[in-house]
């Protein structure tokens, strides 16, 4: 079996990964590695818990082999991504430009980190406007997600569709849209799905970039009303 590494390895490649020695920027970096440890371990339970599936276990031999509960770990693992019927053609084409963006970058899944650099394009569609007219470049996006998420290695063609973060996301759209009384999915409810705060990388990206959700909702409407208006 791979040794993990020990606490104080790790501590020594904090140290040699930051940007300085200062306790402040030490701790940065420990943010950036413990997340990186978070969505690549989300990526890969969920791989095997695929794999499981496949292989015809059932969520009771799987819960036990997680050490969590049945109803835990089916809550956590078999909601797959929602329906993409009342996505929109641009939101369905970030989905899929999402897994070029996870390939680009050497990951071997899809995240919430990949999800928000598949918004930039095209630049008319409403999220790509929303980070433009909040002062986003996509450079600056993929430098902050390059600070908590390193390039991979990953060689394959094939990527993990989406990680359970990235799922989450995607719910969060459907539910986006829902409060706002809209019958469709587009960019823009998935921008503000990836807004939300939380642990994800998308969010944390979109946070030290100076962006809320609260901006991006304001955002949102006065280019919805002057789509109306037009």
């Amino acid at each position: 079996m791979t040794p993990t590494p020990t606490l104080q390895e790790l501590i020594e490649n904090v140290k040699a990964d930051a940007s300085g020695s200062d306790a402040l920027q030490l701790l940065a970096q420990a943010s950036r590695t413990v997340a990186e440890f978070e969505e690549v371990g989300d990526a890969l339970l969920g791989h095997f818990v695929d794999h499981c599936r496949q292989s015809g276990q059932s969520w009771s031999e799987i819960s036990t082999a997680l050490g969590v509960s049945k109803q835990a770990a089916h809550k956590r693992y078999s909601l797959g991504a929602p329906t993409f019927e009342r996505f929109t053609p641009r939101a369905r084409a970030a989905l899929g430009r999402a897994a070029d963006e996870a390939r680009g970058l050497g990951h071997g899944f899809v995240g919430t980190e990949h999800l928000l650099l598949a918004l930039f394009e095209p630049p008319e569609s409403v999220a790509a406007r929303v980070l433009s007219e909040s002062g986003v470049a996509r450079a600056a996006a993929q430098e902050q997600i390059l600070m908590v998420m390193e390039r991979g290695t990953n060689t394959d063609e094939q990527v993990r569709p989406f990680t359970v973060r990235a799922v989450a996301a995607l719910r969060d759209a459907v539910e986006e849209a829902l409060q706002q009384g809209h019958n469709y999915i587009g960019t823009e409810h998935i921008l503000l799905a990836l807004s939300r705060e939380g642990d994800a990388v998308a969010p944390r990206v979109l946070a030290a970039l100076g962006v809320s959700r609260d901006d991006v909702s304001h955002r949102v409407v006065q280019i919805l009303a002057g789509y109306k208006t037009d």
